[in-house]
């Protein structure tokens, strides 16, 4: 098995890593197909993302508040997974508790040095 072949990270620190940045978001992985971060919204933020070229999945670690996708609203809380397809119109609102997700792009880019 190769080096790059699996890598491991834990939930816990990439969130207290992105906390400390105060930076919205944060990557913790981009290889040729895939990218993953962790993503963090205040109650009472605006969500003020545009559609993404990749396909991506949302997994709400914590919080909760509302998703726009597409014309339709939904609900969402800690333990909802969410996919929107590429180019589709999508940003959370009414966020009731802080919203931390854990965000999967379909194709990540370049690969990392």
């Amino acid at each position: 098995m190769a080096k790059d072949d699996w890598r491991q990270f834990e939930l816990r620190e990439q969130i207290e890593m992105l906390e400390t940045s105060g930076a919205p978001y944060r990557e913790f992985l981009r290889v040729p197909t895939l990218s993953a971060g962790v993503y963090s919204l205040p109650t009472g933020a605006k969500d003020l993302q545009s559609p993404h070229d990749e396909d991506e999945v949302y997994f709400v670690v914590r919080g909760k508040g509302r998703v726009h996708i597409g014309g339709e609203e939904r609900s969402v809380q800690a333990g909802s997974i969410l996919y929107v397809r590429a180019t589709s119109e999508h940003s959370f609102f009414e966020i009731e508790e802080d919203i931390t997700l854990v965000v999967f792009f379909a194709t990540g880019g370049p690969l990392e040095a």
